[in-house]
């Protein structure tokens, strides 16, 4: 008989653990941006379960690390640059965000905790605040990176696609989205947004290092 497994949904139509597959898929087939991963036993899903997706999603994989010449494959980040990254303590929790200077680490902003957010959202808003800020000082060719492809695809749409439900505990993040939509749809931009390989660089500099 195989070993049970232990499955977490962080982003599905349902979250938390569920003992089968077959339910869990129920909740993310088809569901855009669905975050998932299997366990090998209830307690390491369950403490899983009260983290991010990004905690964990390159870990205990059948996938092989990485060998120097696959490295060498996405070359080097681009150190004059700034990169952005979320935290969220729950889905949905405690969400803030921030950006620094990938070179040294530098941060030059940070927003929240909001209640009730969800890492996705914090991904888009960070994406959001740092093209805003460079445009504000003219910096129009400094390239950002993000390592969420989700927020990634929510610019480029110019809009924050999520899910979450909003009550009075969380309007003002409802109002922060619609204020980032809005900047979208009326700015232009020349900052290249480009995708921070973790698994050839390691962890995003904006990490909170919270693993």
């Amino acid at each position: 008989m195989p070993n049970k497994k232990f499955y977490v949904v962080w982003n599905g139509r349902k979250t938390g653990v569920f003992t089968s597959w077959k339910v869990c898929k129920a909740q993310i087939d088809g569901y855009e941006g669905a975050q998932y991963k299997s366990f090998a036993n209830l307690e390491e899903a369950e403490k899983a379960s009260k983290g991010k997706y990004d905690d964990y999603k390159g870990k205990n994989t059948k996938k092989p690390t990485l060998t120097s010449s696959e490295k060498e494959k996405y070359g080097k980040p681009i150190l004059e640059s700034i990169a952005v990254d979320a935290a969220c303590a729950g889905n949905p929790g405690r969400m803030e965000y921030r950006g620094v200077l990938t070179h040294n680490k530098q941060q030059i902003f940070i927003k929240g905790p909001f209640k009730k957010g969800t890492n996705n959202i914090g991904e888009f808003l960070a994406l959001v605040h740092g093209i805003a800020l460079l445009k504000s000082k003219n910096q129009h060719t400094l390239p950002i990176y993000s390592d969420s492809k989700i927020a990634m695809s929510w610019i480029k749409q110019k809009k924050c696609k999520t899910n979450l439900h909003f009550d009075a505990s969380n309007k003002d993040l409802l109002e922060l989205i619609k204020r980032a939509e809005n900047w979208l749809k009326n700015n232009s931009f020349k900052n290249p947004i480009l995708k921070w390989e973790t698994k050839a660089w390691g962890e995003i500099p904006a990490d909170f290092g919270r693993k």
